[in-house]
């Protein structure tokens, strides 16, 4: 019982994807449901991967794509999300072999006693400021100048006590403001423009594509969280339960190596990146080719995820800061 509570709880609150938003039943991309005993055509084994279908999760079709997996023995099943709060229920409970998955909200479930471990990295900050991937945006004429002037405002995320508010309140802080002032809600990314072009917030944490948007309709920037947090911000990477690091190594490496071919590839393509996304998400054209894409890299930068897990145990989502040598590869 204790078990089905804590996964109850995670299902409930912690939505996992960057852009996840409302809720939604896995669906499948690849070739049916599979678990990593079974064998596909050509002795291939199938691998179940839960994904959220947003711009971070390119690398993992291109490579897909590319033959990365098959030349290491194995055939993906691709399962989407649209909530993504199914993610880490479906890993603890065997129906994903590996997922996607923000930083901070693997850290939630392991903080609440579930043992699972990041093998591979998925997404990071480009590391410039004014030109990242997610951003704090206040509409035209706002006197919202810096991350400071938002202390006693009211801010959209798309998930409450995650890596937005976490980011934010940091940044705030270390310009100057009072993080504990601020009033959060929740709004999906793709309502945020519209909410804040209506005045239903002050400012709007926004990621791509929905952040060109709100630029391009008179927002601006007021903070790029994830920069200013640290330059090497990691945001999500695939996780697996630590069991399957230890029971099934040789897989885990299998996957690790496709998976670090696939970022590599992704970051070397952009191009091929904008085309892929545009197979697996309703992203026009027009929009792909203008939105800013993140960092694709191999390695977690140890010091940046410290900083992530010290921040989110300072201000209550964390009960306390968790250890880079458990989580990460």
């Amino acid at each position: 019982m204790k078990r089905r509570s804590v996964i109850a709880v995670l299902a409930a609150a912690s939505v996992l994807g960057l852009s996840a938003c409302g809720s939604g039943s896995p669906s499948s991309t690849g070739g049916g449901s599979a678990s990593a005993g079974a064998t596909g055509g050509g002795d291939l084994t199938k691998v179940s991967v839960g994904v959220i279908p947003i711009v971070d999760c390119a690398p993992i079709y291109l490579g897909d794509k590319q033959g990365f997996f098959k030349d290491e023995g194995l055939q993906l099943d691709i399962q989407t999300a649209t909530g993504g709060a199914a993610i880490v229920p479906g890993v603890v409970s065997g129906s994903f072999d590996f997922a996607f998955s923000n930083l901070i909200s693997v850290m939630v479930a392991k903080d609440k006693g579930l043992d699972l471990k990041f093998v591979a990295n998925g997404v990071s900050t480009t590391g410039e400021k004014g030109n990242d991937v997610g951003g704090v945006v206040v509409p035209a004429g706002s006197s919202v100048q810096s991350a400071k002037d938002l202390a006693g405002k009211t801010v959209s995320v798309n998930n409450l006590s995650n890596i937005g508010d976490t980011t934010i309140k940091s940044v705030i802080e270390k310009d100057g403001g009072d993080p504990g002032s601020l009033k959060f809600v929740e709004v999906a990314f793709p309502d945020a423009p519209a909410a804040l072009a209506n005045k239903q917030v002050d400012a709007a944490w926004i990621l791509e594509p929905f952040l060109s948007k709100a630029v391009s309709e008179g927002g601006k920037i007021v903070s790029s969280n994830f920069v200013e947090m640290s330059p090497e911000l990691d945001i999500a990477g695939y996780f697996t339960k630590t069991d399957t690091v230890k029971g099934k190594a040789e897989l885990t490496a299998k996957f690790t190596r496709a998976m670090n071919k696939s970022l590599e590839y992704a970051q070397a393509h952009p191009q091929e990146v904008r085309d892929i996304v545009g197979t697996y998400t309703k992203i026009d054209e027009a929009t792909r080719a203008k939105m800013i894409l993140p960092r694709y890299r191999v390695e977690f930068n140890k010091d940046a995820f410290k900083t992530l897990g010290d921040a989110a145990a300072k201000y209550g989502t964390l009960t306390k800061a968790p250890n880079a040598g458990d989580l990460l590869p």
